[in-house]
């Protein structure tokens, strides 16, 4: 069993930054791809970045330029670093752990709110 406690969150200006995190209790986190989802109001939850065990990154198109995801292989631990924040991304957004079959976990969810 996997628990993911994430951090971080809350509202901000349009233009502003945040840094949301996400730490695991279980070392499979350093063979794990990570991930960061949201779920925007009436909306269905949609892939923002990934992180593989070797570092490569992918982002959905909307936040390339914006967002940054990383990882702490020492702390267990992945971040999304949020610039340039837009209403549009006001959502909850949630880390996955993904290490193959069966083995996929998600964070408790955190509120981003991007508003004037």
């Amino acid at each position: 069993q996997v628990q993911l406690v994430q951090s971080g969150g809350g509202s901000v200006q349009p233009g502003g930054s945040l840094k949301l995190s996400c730490t695991a209790s279980n070392n499979i986190f350093r063979i794990a791809t990570m991930g960061w989802y949201r779920q925007a109001p009436g909306k269905q939850r949609e892939l923002v970045a990934t992180i593989s065990r070797g570092f490569s990154t992918d982002y959905t198109d909307s936040v390339k330029g914006r967002f940054t995801i990383s990882r702490d292989n020492v702390k267990n631990t992945v971040y999304l670093q949020m610039s340039s924040l837009k209403p549009e991304d006001t959502a909850v957004y949630y880390c996955n752990l993904d290490a193959g079959t069966r083995v996929n976990y998600w964070g408790q969810g955190t509120q981003v709110t991007v508003s004037s």
